[in-house]
C-alpha cells in the first residue's frame, strides 16, 4: 500500500468515459483543469448499467457489455499524463444491470427466483459470487496498465428498493456476512492487483455511521486495505435533520464539516480520506459559493484530498480556490 500522507494533495474532478473518449472534449477539459489548479481526474470505465469501456475482457465481450466509448485508451491517458494529471479509473462493481440480465445465475434474486430490481428497475449482481469478483478484477487489471489508480464504486449490497426480498447465493446472508464478504473482496483485489493503487467509493454516512447500514460498508474496514476511501458526501443526498441540520442541501459547509468531524475518532487515517463533493444542483441551486464552501469545509477539517462530481462534466471551475486561498495551515502542509 501507498502511504497517502507522503503524496501531494489530490484535488480533482470526475469525467465520464464518453467524454474522455473524445480528443476535443478531453483537451478542453484538461485546459479548464489546469487553469483551475486541479491535478487529478477520475474517469468512468464501467458504469452501473454494466457498460464496460476497457477492451478485450472476455466476459464483457461475451455478454455484449463492451462499448467503444474510449477508442484510444492509451492516447487518452497520454493526454492527461502529458498535462501532469494523476489518473484514476473508476469501476462500478455490483450494480451491474447488463451482467445480471445476461447471466441471471450471477444476479441478486427475488424469493420466487426472478431478478431482483431496485426502485429504478436496475438489476444487481450477487456480491458473494466469485465469478463476479473475477470479472471486475479482469477489467481492473487491464485498466491498471494505463491508470495511476483504480477505484471501485458500488462496493456494497443493494440499498434502494425492496431489499428485504433480496436473495443471495449465501443463504445465511446477514449484516455480518455482508461486511466480511467485502473485507474478503478487498483482500482479493490486493492479492490480484499487486502494486496497483486502489481506492473505494462509499456512502457519505460511513464517516459517522459504523453500523454497516445494511450494505456492508464500514469505513475503518476499507481504510485498512485501500490507499484512498472516497465517501460520497453530496449534501443533497442527506435527509433533512441529519446531523441536526434542518436542510443539509441548503447547508453545504455545515454538512461536510459535520460529516468529517468524527472520522479521526473512528480510527480512520485522515490522509486516506478523499470525499466526493457536490458540483451539481438537485433541489437547490449549486454555484460557486456552494461548491467552494464544501471544499473549505473539507480543508479546514484536515482533509486535503477531494474530488468534485458533476454527472454532465459541467464544473464550476471558479469555485476551486487559488493556492493562497486555502486555509493556511493546510496549504503549508500540502507543499
Amino acid at each position: 500500500m501507498v502511504n497517502s500522507s507522503t503524496t501531494p494533495a489530490v484535488r480533482g474532478v470526475h469525467f465520464t468515459g464518453w467524454a474522455a473518449g473524445s480528443p476535443r472534449a478531453r483537451r478542453e477539459f484538461i485546459r479548464h483543469m489546469k487553469e483551475a489548479g486541479l491535478n487529478t481526474v477520475v474517469i468512468a470505465l464501467k458504469e452501473y448499467d454494466g457498460r464496460v469501456f476497457v477492451r478485450d475482457v472476455p466476459l464483457a465481450k461475451q455478454i455484449g457489455a463492451f462499448v467503444n466509448a474510449i477508442p484510444d485508451l492509451a492516447g487518452c491517458m497520454k493526454d492527461f499524463k502529458d498535462a501532469g494529471l494523476y489518473t484514476v479509473g473508476r469501476i462500478v462493481l455490483f450494480k451491474d444491470d447488463t451482467l445480471a440480465r445476461k447471466r441471471p445465475d450471477l444476479a441478486v434474486r427475488r424469493p420466487d427466483g426472478g431478478l431482483w430490481l431496485n426502485d429504478k428497475g436496475i438489476a444487481w449482481v450477487d456480491p458473494y459470487r466469485r465469478e463476479v469478483w473475477d470479472y471486475n478484477v479482469e477489467i481492473a487489471g487491464r485498466a491498471a496498465i494505463y491508470f495511476d489508480e483504480i477505484q471501485f464504486d458500488y462496493i456494497r449490497f443493494p440499498s434502494d428498493g425492496p431489499t428485504a426480498s433480496c436473495r443471495y447465493s449465501r443463504k445465511d446472508h446477514s449484516t455480518i456476512t455482508a461486511a466480511k464478504n467485502l473485507a474478503d473482496l478487498m483482500l482479493f483485489f490486493r492479492d490480484r492487483l499487486k502494486g496497483v493503487k486502489l481506492s473505494v467509493a462509499v456512502f457519505g454516512l460511513t464517516t459517522t455511521d459504523q453500523s454497516g447500514m445494511g450494505i456492508g460498508q464500514h469505513l475503518d474496514q476499507f481504510v485498512k486495505e485501500a490507499d484512498y476511501v472516497c465517501p460520497m458526501m453530496y449534501p443533497s443526498h442527506y435527509h433533512k435533520g441529519e446531523y441536526g441540520i434542518k436542510n443539509p442541501n441548503r447547508s453545504p459547509y455545515k454538512t461536510i464539516h459535520r460529516g468529517l468531524r468524527d472520522v479521526a475518532a473512528l480510527g480512520a487515517d485522515m490522509s486516506k480520506l478523499r470525499p466526493y463533493l457536490q458540483d451539481f444542483s438537485l433541489g437547490v441551486h449549486y454555484g460557486r459559493n456552494e461548491v467552494r464552501s464544501q471544499i473549505m469545509a473539507a480543508e479546514r477539517s484536515g482533509v486535503r484530498n477531494w474530488v468534485l462530481w458533476n454527472p454532465q462534466n459541467r464544473y464550476t471551475w471558479s469555485a476551486v480556490p487559488k493556492p493562497d486561498e486555502y486555509p493556511q495551515e493546510t496549504h503549508e502542509k500540502s507543499r
